[in-house]
C-alpha cells in the first residue's frame, strides 16, 4: 500500500466562521443573551475567549453544541473494505459509486493491502488473482448478466469513491476510534487525511482530530500499543 497514492481525500464543504458558530452555541446554553446578540458580539471575536470556553464545554460532554457543524469530504482511491468500516459510522451520510450502474470496461481498479503488497510473491499472486476475477467478470457482463449481478464477484479490494458527509461531533468520534494504532492501516491513512484537510483551515481543531487515548490520557482497548497506560 503506497501511501503517498491511497485514499485520495479534499475538504469540499464546510461552514464559514466554525469557531464562532459552535461558541456562539456553547455561550447560549449559559448566557440570558440571544445567540444573535451573541454571535454579534465584541466577545466572538476574541479567538483565545472562544476557544477557552469551547475547551471547558466540550470537555463536561456537552457535545450537543458542536453538532451544528457539517462537513463534507470527496474520497477517492479506498477499497471496498476500507469503506465498509466507514459506513458503519451512523452518524454519517454518504453517497458512493455504485456497482450496479457504474460497469467495469477492463481492469477494475483495486488495493493491494501492505502485508501483501510487502510481500513480492504473494503480490504476484495477488495480482493475477485480480486478473483472473476481472476476465470473468467482463465474461459475465459480455453474456448479457446485469452489472448489478456480475459485480457479485468483485472483492473487497475494489476501489470505491464516494463523497461523506457528517458533523464535527461524529468527526471527533471517528478520528478518536479510527486513528488508533489498533484500527487498520488504510482506514487510518483515511481519516487521518480527513483530519489534516480540515485543521489546514481550522487549527484549532487538532487537539480533538487525535487517537482516544490522548484524549483520555490512558489506553482503554483490550490489546494496548503500548503509547499510553492501560486502564485498570
Amino acid at each position: 500500500m503506497n501511501d503517498d497514492k491511497f485514499a485520495k481525500v479534499r475538504l469540499i464543504s464546510k461552514p464559514d466562521n466554525m469557531l464562532r458558530t459552535v461558541y456562539t452555541a456553547c455561550r447560549t446554553c449559559y448566557s440570558s443573551e440571544s445567540p444573535i446578540n451573541i454571535f454579534d458580539s465584541e466577545s466572538a471575536l476574541d479567538k483565545e475567549k472562544m476557544l477557552k470556553l469551547i475547551k471547558r464545554v466540550i470537555s463536561s460532554g456537552h457535545y450537543s453544541t458542536i453538532e451544528h457543524i457539517q462537513v463534507s469530504f470527496a474520497i477517492s482511491n479506498i477499497s471496498r473494505a476500507c469503506s465498509h468500516q466507514l459506513v458503519r459510522h451512523r452518524h454519517m451520510s454518504f453517497s458512493q459509486k455504485s456497482q450496479r450502474y457504474v460497469k467495469e470496461k477492463g481492469q477494475f481498479e483495486y488495493i493491494i493491502p501492505e502485508s501483501i503488497d510487502s510481500n513480492d510473491e504473494l503480490k504476484e499472486k495477488f495480482t493475477e488473482f485480480m486478473g483472473k476475477i476481472s476476465d470473468f467478470y467482463l465474461e459475465l457482463t459480455q453474456e448479457g448478466i446485469p452489472a448489478e449481478d456480475a459485480r457479485y464477484v468483485l472483492p473487497n479490494a475494489t476501489a470505491t469513491s464516494m463523497v461523506a458527509s457528517l458533523n464535527l461531533r461524529e468527526l471527533i468520534h471517528l478520528a478518536n476510534l479510527r486513528l488508533c494504532t489498533r484500527a487498520q492501516k488504510e482506514i487510518r491513512i483515511l481519516v487521518k487525511r480527513m483530519c489534516d484537510e480540515l485543521t489546514k483551515e481550522e487549527e484549532w481543531l487538532k487537539d480533538y482530530l487525535v487517537p482516544k487515548c490522548e484524549r483520555l490520557g490512558y489506553c482503554d482497548e483490550d490489546k494496548s500499543c503500548g503509547r499510553k497506560t492501560v486502564r485498570m
